[in-house]
């Protein structure tokens, strides 16, 4: 156990931290599920409209440090091309 004040601070801000990516991370993750479910329903309008809306919470995962940049722009890259190869 931690000793050392700014040790404990440490402890605490850590938790708190981990709770709000965690919750980043599942925003994150339900918003490309609704682009996948989008994707496989076979509406191309819906799906871009899904991606769109996706798309501010995913670049917010790179600004905190919650995602990779290049994950994320591989992510994006490749739902992209999938809505663009739908039939339209």
């Amino acid at each position: 156990m931690a000793q050392i004040q700014s040790a404990k601070k440490r402890i605490r801000q850590t938790k708190r931290r981990t709770e709000v990516n965690h919750r980043r991370v599942n925003t994150i993750r339900s918003h490309l599920q609704k682009v996948e479910a989008a994707i496989a329903s076979g509406d191309k309008a819906k799906a871009a409209t899904a991606l769109r809306a996706a798309q501010p919470h995913i670049m917010r995962g790179i600004k905190y440090k919650v995602l990779h940049r290049n994950t994320v722009a591989r992510k994006m890259s490749r739902l992209s091309k999938r809505i663009k190869a739908m039939a339209a």
